[in-house]
């Protein structure tokens, strides 16, 4: 199955975009995350990983960024 993660910095920015663009390619759970990526934790991307549990399961994000602020982070 197909679980999208999208995330948005601030509250004026509007996560439908990424939303719809994730539905659009058949995901079907979608976790969006209202916070700055500097944050330790992302509840809706610990969601979303914990979500993909079966084999063959794919997390898509409408960007690589929005699943870490730096190689490192994505590593950890």
């Amino acid at each position: 199955m197909r679980i999208g993660y999208g995330r948005v910095s601030t509250r004026d920015q509007h996560p439908e975009a990424q939303h719809d663009a994730l539905t659009e390619v058949g995901c079907k759970q979608v976790f969006l995350d209202t916070a700055s990526g500097t944050l330790s934790r992302l509840p809706a991307l610990d969601k979303a990983l914990l979500s993909a549990n079966r084999a063959g399961d794919q997390i898509v994000v409408t960007k690589l960024d929005q699943l870490g602020r730096s190689l490192d982070n994505l590593i950890e």
